[in-house]
C-alpha cells in the first residue's frame, strides 16, 4: 500500500513536467476541439440536407483527409527535428527543416489538387456506386481542390511553431478561420442573409474563403512577431542535399507510415461504403462525434512530443524517458475517464443528426464501442506520435504502425463484412484488432528504450 502511495506521489509529484504539459497540450487540445466541433457542426448542417448529401461530403473528405495524413507525416517528421533543435536554440536549422517541409507539403498539395480537380468522379467511384452521392462529392471536391495549397502552406508553419512552444498563434488562427467556415457554412448552405441555398456547394465555397484567411493571418502573425519560423526565402531554402538527406532519412519512415496507414483507413471507409450508404453515413457522422471525445489525447500526444523533444535534443535522456511514462500513463486514464463521459451522452449527441432511425442505431453501437475502447487508441497515439517520433524511432513505428493495419485491421474488416456479413458495429470491433496489436507492441517496445534516438546532433554534422 505504502508503495502505491510513493508511486503515485511521485507520478504527480513534477510540476515542472505538468505545468509545461498544460501549457503547451492546453491550447493544441482546445485548436483540435475547435476544429473538430465545428466540423461536427458542419456535418450537422449537411445532415439537415439527407443522407446521401452526408454521405457525398464525407466521402469527398477522405480526399483531404488522405492529404492531411501525408500533411501530417511531414509536419510531424518535422516537428521531431525541430523539438530537438529547439532545445539547443538552433532558428537557422529550423528554419532549413521548415523550407524543406515545405517544398515536400506543397508537392504534395498539388498532386491532390489535380486529382480533386481531374478526376473526382472516378476517385469517388472507388467508396460508392450510389450516383447521387458521386455527383454530389465531385462538386464539392472541384470546389475544395485549391484550398489545398493553402492548407500546406499553414499546416507546415504551425507544426514548427508548435515545435518552439508557440501554441497560441496556431490557436487564434484556427479560431479565427473555422468560425468563419462555419459561419460561411450555415449562409450558404441555407441560403440566409440574402443569399441563394447552395447546399453542398456552399459549404465547400465556405472551405475556400476561410483556407484563405487562414493562410494569411498565420502568415502576417509569424512575421509580424519575427517568430523562429519567420525566415526569409534563402534562409529557408539555403538547404544542401546533405542536409535534405539527413533530415529526409527519419521522415520518410514518417511519411510511409502515415501513407500505408492512410490507405488502410481509406480502405475501412470503401468497406463501410460499399456496405451501403446508412452504414457510411453512420459512420461519417460518429467520425465527428469521435474527433471531439479525442482531442484532449491529440493535445496529449503533441505535448508529449514537443517535452520529449526538447530533453532529448538537450542531451537529458533520463528525464526524456519520465516524461514519456508519465505522458503515457496520463493518456490510458484520461481515454478511460471520456470512455465513460461518450458513453453517457451518446443519445444526447445523436438526437441532433435529422437522419433515419437505422443510421441512428448503427452509430449508437459503434459509440459504444469507442467509449469502452478509447483508452487503448488514446495511449497508441500518445506511443506513436508522442514518444517513438519525437526520438527519432521512426523506422520501428513505421514497421508497426503502418503494417499492422494491412496485415490484421483490414483483412479481418473484410472478413467481417463480405464473408460473414456482419452488421458495421461488428465489423468496425474487428477494425479494433489492429489497436489491440499495436498496443501489445509498442509497449514492449517502449520499455527497451531504444527508441531514443538524438537527431540535433545528425543535422549538425
Amino acid at each position: 500500500m505504502r508503495k502505491t502511495q510513493h508511486a503515485l506521489a511521485g507520478f504527480f509529484s513534477d510540476r515542472e513536467y505538468y505545468r509545461r504539459l498544460v501549457k503547451i497540450g492546453v491550447p493544441i487540445a482546445f485548436q483540435q476541439l475547435i476544429m473538430s466541433s465545428l466540423n461536427m457542426v458542419g456535418v450537422v448542417m449537411i445532415g439537415q440536407l439527407g443522407a446521401a448529401p452526408v454521405a457525398a461530403v464525407g466521402l469527398a473528405n477522405q480526399i483531404f483527409f488522405l492529404l492531411n495524413l501525408v500533411l501530417f507525416a511531414i509536419g510531424s517528421g518535422s516537428a521531431m527535428f525541430t523539438a530537438q533543435l529547439w532545445g539547443i536554440r538552433d532558428i537557422r536549422n529550423i528554419r532549413r527543416v521548415l523550407g524543406l517541409a515545405l517544398t515536400l507539403g506543397l508537392l504534395i498539395a498539388t498532386f491532390f489538387l489535380c486529382i480533386a480537380e481531374f478526376f473526382p468522379e472516378q476517385v469517388l467511384s472507388i467508396y460508392s456506386k450510389d450516383p447521387i452521392v458521386i455527383t454530389l462529392g465531385s462538386d464539392y471536391l472541384r470546389i475544395i481542390g485549391f484550398s489545398f495549397l493553402l492548407y500546406a502552406i499553414s499546416f507546415c508553419y504551425s507544426s514548427i511553431l508548435r515545435s518552439t512552444g508557440d501554441v497560441q498563434t496556431p490557436l487564434i488562427v484556427t479560431l479565427t478561420s473555422l468560425s468563419l467556415n462555419t459561419l460561411l457554412s450555415y449562409t450558404l448552405i441555407f441560403g440566409r442573409f440574402g443569399m441563394p441555398p447552395m447546399g453542398v456547394q456552399g459549404a465547400a465555397f465556405a472551405v475556400i474563403c476561410s483556407r484563405i484567411v487562414e493562410c494569411t493571418l498565420l502568415l502576417f502573425l509569424i512575421y509580424r512577431k519575427r517568430s523562429p519560423a519567420a525566415g526569409k526565402l534563402s534562409e529557408m531554402f539555403s538547404y544542401d542535399r546533405a542536409f535534405a538527406r539527413r533530415v529526409l532519412i527519419p521522415i520518410l519512415p514518417v511519411v510511409g507510415n502515415e501513407i500505408l496507414w492512410s490507405l488502410g483507413v481509406t480502405a475501412y471507409n470503401v468497406i463501410f461504403a460499399r456496405m451501403g450508404t446508412n452504414e457510411i453515413a453512420a459512420m461519417n457522422i460518429v467520425a465527428s462525434i469521435d474527433q471531439v471525445a479525442f482531442v484532449i489525447f491529440y493535445g496529449i500526444g503533441h505535448a508529449c512530443a514537443i517535452l520529449v523533444g526538447n530533453r532529448i535534443g538537450a542531451g537529458d535522456e533520463a528525464q526524456a524517458f519520465r516524461y514519456a511514462a508519465r505522458s503515457f500513463v496520463l493518456s490510458i486514464l484520461g481515454g478511460i475517464f471520456m470512455g465513460v463521459i461518450l458513453l453517457a451522452c451518446r443519445d444526447v449527441v445523436l438526437s441532433w443528426y435529422n437522419v433515419s432511425p437505422v443510421v441512428i442505431e448503427y452509430a449508437y453501437r459503434v459509440l459504444t464501442i469507442i467509449g469502452l475502447l478509447l483508452w487503448l487508441r488514446a495511449s497508441n497515439m500518445t506511443l506513436f506520435v508522442g514518444i517513438f517520433r519525437s526520438g527519432g524511432d521512426t523506422r520501428f513505428a513505421f514497421i508497426l504502425d503502418g503494417i499492422i493495419i494491412w496485415v490484421v485491421g483490414v483483412p479481418l474488416a473484410f472478413t467481417a463484412a463480405f464473408i460473414l456479413h456482419l452488421p458495421i458495429y461488428w465489423v468496425y470491433l474487428f477494425v479494433m484488432s489492429e489497436e489491440i496489436a499495436k498496443w501489445l507492441l509498442g509497449v514492449y517496445r517502449f520499455l527497451t528504450r531504444k527508441w531514443i534516438h538524438n537527431l540535433a546532433l545528425a543535422v549538425e554534422t
